[in-house]
């Protein structure tokens, strides 16, 4: 009998443990229209803390006492739905559990065969060609329309999103800052092609940041890719060049206490004349999907883009998992294998 993982109670502040419950779903026959499957790979994202609060947003909230939903990487098992069958390895919605039956709510998608034969592996659908790959694609090139000479500013550079715009940025002929805390994660950010690295665990980063493009010989930040908010946001006005793209994807710093945003270079807005835009995935993500897809497998088939993957195992470690992204315990992008 399949696991999932309900909402118990409504989080205040950083989510714990006792806020969620692993409960057991009922075993019935197949309706028309629904897959069983057995999950194997499981997506936590920092997203998800939103869908936690009674609060409208863009992804509708989990409902307390009922099975939460994610990204997931399954096989189907037995299929009542056309276009499936028995061994196809899936991409579905149906998350935060170890199988199941799930319907055509949870959107799912077959697996390019010819990319799995090639050896890709499956999870990567929920990083580089899935979710987080897709995110930082679509921010850095629609929305903050990058082009090659810039010079970018990353923000949670060693984090699952940060560490696809560092590569895609390299690829397409970028200087890029990454900011990542630590010295292990600054290291593999270095790794990646980041043109430099600050630690903002290390000090402040306006100055971090004024060192590091001193050092490279450049004047301030044509693109910043937020992830964070708060201080980085701050520093990114402080050091952006005139007519400096703004793409803000996420702002961790807040998610769980929710405090005001303060901008003491907010002001540079006006005299850098910088354009500042919020954006979703799923906004942009069908309208330019096949081009996505064409792109970043060949950025991952040439070894321009890697992932690395922080790993828990079992179904029962998915809350602990998800927790991790707030204390920082991933480097790349979190998965629960199942």
């Amino acid at each position: 009998m399949a696991k999932a993982w309900h909402l118990v109670r409504r989080p205040q502040g950083l989510p714990t443990i006792d806020d969620f419950a692993l409960h057991a779903l009922p075993d019935l026959p197949l309706e028309t229209d629904q897959l069983r499957v057995r999950n194997h790979w499981l997506s936590v994202d920092p997203y998800m803390r939103g869908r936690m609060n009674d609060a409208k947003s863009y992804a509708a909230s989990f409902q307390l006492d009922q099975p939460m939903t994610g990204g997931a990487i399954g096989e189907v098992v037995e299929s009542a739905m056309d276009g499936f069958a028995p061994g196809d390895i899936i991409l579905h919605m149906g998350g935060w559990r170890d199988g199941g039956t799930i319907g055509l709510e949870m959107t799912p998608t077959k697996l390019p065969a010819d990319l799995l034969a090639a050896g890709m592996p499956p999870q990567t659908f929920l990083h580089n060609m899935g979710l987080t790959g897709g995110t930082a694609w679509i921010g850095l090139l629609r929305i903050a329309a990058a082009k090659p000479g810039d010079t970018v500013f990353v923000s949670a550079a060693a984090g699952a999103v940060g560490s696809a715009v560092v590569q895609i940025a390299k690829a397409r002929e970028m200087t890029v800052i990454g900011s990542a805390g630590g010295a292990e994660k600054c290291a593999w950010v270095k790794d990646l092609g980041a043109d430099a690295v600050v630690d903002y665990k290390a000090g402040p980063l306006v100055p971090a940041l004024a060192e590091a493009l001193d050092g490279l010989g450049k004047s301030g930040v044509d693109v910043y890719f937020d992830n964070v908010g708060g201080d980085h946001l701050d520093a990114a006005f402080a050091v952006a060049n005139d007519f400096a793209r703004f793409a803000i994807c996420g702002m961790i710093d807040v998610y769980n206490d929710g405090k005001p945003q303060e901008m003491r270079n907010l002001i540079r807005t006006i005299p850098a004349r910088i354009r500042m835009e919020g954006f979703i995935y799923t906004d942009q993500f069908f309208d330019c999907m096949e081009e996505f897809y064409a792109d970043m497998a060949g950025l991952i088939a040439s070894g321009a883009v890697t992932m690395r993957e922080t790993v828990r195992d079992g179904v029962e470690a998915a809350p602990d998992a998800f927790l991790g992204l707030f204390s920082g315990e991933n480097i790349g992008k979190m998965l629960v294998r199942v």
